[in-house]
């Protein structure tokens, strides 16, 4: 079966910045199946939007009848990428990077194919390599044919060695020989032609292509991605509480869902060419659909919902849909206190006694004085009978009405509204 053009492909989508060699790598993807790598680094215990670019253009790569390999550094991981940093890295512990290397492969394979008859994805640990190296042997046979003036030549040493305030150790100089090395050792073992990774990586991938031509004699390829930015220039991907992490522990699928249908009309299309299945066809129609009625932002429903579900799975996409839907009135219960807490992370709240649900409960008059959503029982009164008083998104206009344990959202909160957007908790403890 003819393979399709990949690598036209990719360009189209916005996927490619650079490559080694624009004439050959069309015509290449196109002859027959090639295998590639893109390398990710345990330096924590989740990967992070940012590194979705190059992860994407690996599955398309596997999509389109490839073999990717996906490296995890365990060894270039405890010397630290100088690429793009202006300080030296911490060094990790190797228990530490081994507990990252963990949590981190079940992430990949959510995006690759490691069953796949034809051209599964492969899981490799450069440390399986690297650790059997002396320091001496690694000299003789590796760094004597990497010349230093190449790796002077390189923008992430040089930016480094021009600043007065901070160096570059040898530690993390030597970084890119362990980089370059690796593809030398995955085009020996697996015929690995072609290295990916984001547009910071450029000199650590010309520099394996160098490698590989002084030791094997043989010419491998190379790609860049661009790097996840706003239309603006500034990084995508950052929101107040830090990084958009893949890991559901340090980014909840709501978390991850709600920053997805805020992205702003003018970065819409970009996300959705990058992270999404749908073809180019698709996107140009979806994108006319929106601009007919932006306030609808389907454009942003559906990246939201194709990339939660690719990095959450179906539950994780139910999860984030349901928890949105309570800003538009959805009633809430049977939720959890971490849940409501992520949801309502901005919105004011109290805590107070459990007791008072006790007995004949807590009145709604008072549950609302005590949230601030009312400033005297008086005005909570007329709040209630003229309907704008809500508990748990349930509409409730009787003034008597009294709550129990019964009618908490969760194991330990209330949630009160009135109006359409005033929102506040009450926490019961005890």
């Amino acid at each position: 079966m003819a393979l399709s053009d990949i690598v036209g492909e990719l360009r189209a989508r916005g996927l490619i910045h650079q490559t080694t060699d624009d004439a050959r790598l069309p015509g290449m993807f196109m002859e027959r199946p090639r295998t590639l790598y893109v390398g990710f680094d345990p330096t924590s215990d989740s990967l992070h939007v940012g590194h979705l670019v190059a992860l994407m253009v690996l599955r398309r790569f596997q999509q389109a009848g490839h073999r990717p390999i996906a490296l995890i550094g365990g060894a270039t991981g405890m010397i630290g990428d100088p690429s793009g940093k202006s300080e030296e890295r911490n060094l990790l512990s190797m228990d530490a990077l081994r507990a990252n290397q963990a949590a981190i492969e079940p992430q990949l394979r959510r995006f690759l194919d490691f069953e796949s008859p034809v051209n599964r994805a492969l899981l490799v640990n450069n440390y399986d390599w690297m650790g059997e190296f002396g320091y001496l042997d690694f000299l003789r046979d590796v760094g004597k044919h990497f010349p230093v003036n190449v790796m002077l030549s390189k923008d992430c040493v040089k930016s480094r060695l021009e600043r007065s305030d901070a160096g570059i150790s040898y530690t993390e100089f030597s970084y890119m020989l362990l980089q370059a090395y690796d593809f030398v050792y995955l085009h020996q073992h697996y015929g690995c032609e072609l290295q990916a990774g984001g547009s910071d990586q450029w000199g650590n991938i010309t520099a394996g292509i160098d490698l590989a031509r002084r030791l094997s004699g043989v010419q491998l390829y190379g790609m860049t991605c661009p790097l996840l930015t706003k239309s603006d220039g500034s990084k995508m991907g950052k929101t107040e509480s830090g990084a958009l992490w893949l890991a559901p522990e340090k980014t909840s699928p709501y978390q991850f869902y709600q920053y997805w249908i805020n992205v702003d009309d003018v970065d819409v299309s970009k996300c959705l060419a990058y992270f999404t299945d749908l073809s180019l066809e698709q996107i140009d129609a979806l994108l006319a659909e929106h601009q007919a009625d932006p306030g609808r932002r389907k454009a942003q429903r559906c990246l939201a919902d194709e990339l939660t579900r690719l990095v959450h799975g179906e539950e994780g996409l139910a999860i984030a849909r349901r928890a949105t839907e309570v800003f538009f009135g959805a009633e809430i219960r049977q939720w959890t206190d971490a849940l409501l807490g992520e949801v309502f992370a901005d919105v004011p709240s109290r805590t107070l006694p459990r007791e008072r649900l006790a007995g004949d409960g807590l009145s709604l008059v008072e549950a609302l004085c005590e949230a601030r959503l009312a400033q005297t029982k008086s005005e909570a009164r007329r709040i209630i009978s003229q309907g704008g008083a809500y508990v748990n998104n349930r509409r409730v206009n009787d003034v008597y009405a009294r709550l129990s344990p019964s009618d908490l959202a969760s194991q330990s909160v209330l949630v009160l509204r009135t109006g359409k957007k005033n929102y506040a908790l009450l926490r019961f403890e005890g």
